[in-house]
């Protein structure tokens, strides 16, 4: 039995001129999830109503390489699998209107957990433009 895990970690750059190919070809890594704004989606309602993506984005998720409780280690994986902090990256995802963040599942339905995102890691998005989110279940 696989048991969930508390934490996990994601990387995105999300925005209406998000073109997934080129963050694949700048960071060198296949992204867990890539969409383009306007893409077809398929109608959940099964009423073939014509839905398109509203946003772009391209992302890569800690889930199935890290196993851990704590945020640290996912986030430290995500910083090495993309060579984090990159001296034009700020521009980059300036220049394409988009925004950048690490975004943290915490599930802490206890109440007895604290999140740990290390100073290092939040002071370096801080710097590239981007934010640390963490959503926290209770």
């Amino acid at each position: 039995m696989i048991q969930r895990q508390l934490a996990f970690a994601s990387f995105t750059i999300s925005g209406d001129k998000v073109q997934p190919a080129f963050w694949t070809k700048y960071f060198g890594v296949s992204p867990d999830i890539a969409i383009t704004k306007g893409d077809p989606v398929r109608d959940p309602t099964g009423q073939n109503r014509a839905l398109t993506r509203r946003t772009g984005v391209w992302g890569i998720d800690s889930t199935q390489h890290i196993q851990s409780d704590f945020l640290e280690p996912h986030l430290r994986h995500l910083v090495e699998r993309l060579a984090l902090p990159r001296a034009d990256l700020r521009e980059l995802v300036e220049q394409a209107g988009a925004g950048m963040r690490f975004f943290c599942y915490w599930d802490n339905e206890k109440g007895d957990r604290v999140p740990d995102v290390p100073d290092d890691i939040r002071a370096m998005m801080e710097a590239m433009g981007g934010t640390v989110e963490i959503d926290e279940y209770r």
